[in-house]
């Protein structure tokens, strides 16, 4: 109930919310309890309550109305009524309306703030000048309300430095929290795209030397249709998970390790697969990152080590998923390569706060990660 009408409050002018502070402040003017208990700047006589008192409270009320919308107005009107308000010796409560206005200039005025703040500083002068042969206060009293007007004005530039300070950390969250994302989405990218369309070019070179063998030729081209159609499954899966209100994705696509080592194989790449274990129930994120890890690594030996023997091993244990992958042949990227796949999988591991390597080893590549669960139960 409360927060609706906070919404709906919020959703009015600047102005109309402002507007009852004004009307309140003008009202205790006008309370017999509070009359001529007021600043008692100057210290002139009291007195009664006329036609240009009502003016003199207006002019220090009803501005406060627009005390956000446009500040120095609201400063400048705010500034006559209370200079007749002491002159006249009316001593209104009212004039409490000029710290607000300050506070509020101090905290809203976009330009010409130092400007702003000299300029009512010296009409300040010759109204302390004109109240004090008037009137019986010491000179000191004139100094000491002045340095009050100053903190007014001061709290409402610290209340302006420390909502820029959070818009600004609030933009750099912003900011930040974009560039993860499009560095995930990329890396999903990468990740699907490079290791279907890696598949597809190997079968289709293939494909090319079954011309005289129609069967052959034809599980071949069947095979590149499968790979095809996988390709834009993982592509309209990874499309939906930007789609707003999706929840994150943290498992595996379906047919998980299995599935990515048996298309491999299609591709014709001879791959050993051991797996051990069973996966842990909080590891949907460890178990993504592990079959990325699998994925690029089979990638790369599709390109660089096609028709090579591949072993891929996984063993799930009770704290972490640990996975090698291992190619007779060369297996890692090229020298041309820009090795983007390596370096995403290096960081996704590396945020759960596991391992990651790949070296070469002797003709061969190895790949190896030890990935956390977070299952420390």
């Amino acid at each position: 109930m409360i927060e609706r009408f906070r919404a709906r409050w919020r959703r009015f002018d600047v102005t109309v919310r402002d507007l009852p502070l004004a009307v309140l402040v003008l009202a205790l003017a006008f309370l017999p309890v509070v009359q001529s208990h007021g600043t008692q700047l100057g210290g002139l006589p009291q007195r009664p309550f006329d036609a240009l008192a009502l003016v003199a409270a207006g002019l220090e009320c009803l501005p406060l109305a627009v005390r956000r919308r446009w500040p120095a107005l609201c400063l400048t009107l705010v500034s006559l009524g209370f200079a007749v308000d002491p002159l006249r010796g009316y001593h209104l409560v009212s004039g409490t309306a000029l710290a607000i206005a300050l506070l509020s200039a101090g905290a809203h005025l976009d330009r010409h703030r130092r400007t702003t703040a000299l300029l009512f500083s010296a009409a300040y002068v010759p109204l302390s000048v004109v109240l004090f042969r008037l009137g019986t206060e010491p000179p000191e009293e004139f100094v000491t309300f002045y340095l009050l007007l100053v903190f007014a004005w001061g709290l409402g530039a610290w209340l302006r430095a420390t909502r820029t300070a959070e818009a600004g950390r609030r933009r750099r969250v912003a900011e930040d929290t974009r560039a993860a994302e499009r560095a995930r989405i990329a890396r999903e990218l990468h990740d699907v795209v490079t290791h279907h369309v890696t598949a597809m070019v190997v079968q289709a070179e293939a494909a090319r030397y079954l011309t005289a063998a129609p069967d052959r030729l034809g599980e071949s081209l069947t095979a590149i249709t499968g790979t095809g159609r996988r390709a834009l499954a993982d592509l309209r899966h990874l499309l939906d998970l930007l789609e707003p209100g999706h929840g994150p994705d943290v498992t595996p696509p379906p047919g998980g390790l299995r599935t990515l080592v048996d298309h491999a194989i299609e591709a014709g790449q001879p791959v050993e697969f051991t797996e051990e274990g069973t996966p842990a129930d909080a590891a949907g994120s460890a178990e993504l990152v592990a079959y990325r890890v699998v994925q690029e690594a089979l990638t790369n030996a599709l390109k660089h080590a096609r028709g090579s023997r591949t072993s891929v091993r996984v063993r799930h244990g009770g704290q972490e998923i640990e996975v090698e992958i291992g190619t007779a042949g060369a297996g890692g990227p090229s020298p041309g390569g820009s090795g983007r796949g390596l370096a995403g999988l290096r960081e996704r591991v590396g945020v759960l706060g596991g391992d990651f390597s790949a070296d070469r080893q002797g003709a061969g590549f190895v790949v190896r990660a030890r990935i956390p669960t977070g299952d420390r139960a």
